[in-house]
């Protein structure tokens, strides 16, 4: 399975813009490069617990509110 599922249902974009931020200013916050919040919004790259939570702490919204199984 690596890094990619298929069926993870992803808000992370909408979120991301309904918090005006821009994906450099997120993945800034969260540590990581701006290339990685992009293939975690195309649903190519599942993040890690830890910075699901860095992220949802920065966007002020829960994991669940990010991420979800069907």
């Amino acid at each position: 399975m690596g890094n990619h599922h298929k069926n993870l249902l992803n808000n992370l974009e909408q979120l991301r813009k309904a918090a005006g931020l821009t994906q450099q200013e997120l993945s800034e916050s969260a540590e990581v490069s701006r290339k990685s919040i992009n293939a975690i919004e195309n649903g190519i790259y599942v993040p890690s617990t830890v910075l699901a939570l860095k992220i949802a702490k920065t966007l002020s919204c829960s994991v669940e509110d990010l991420f979800a199984l069907p």
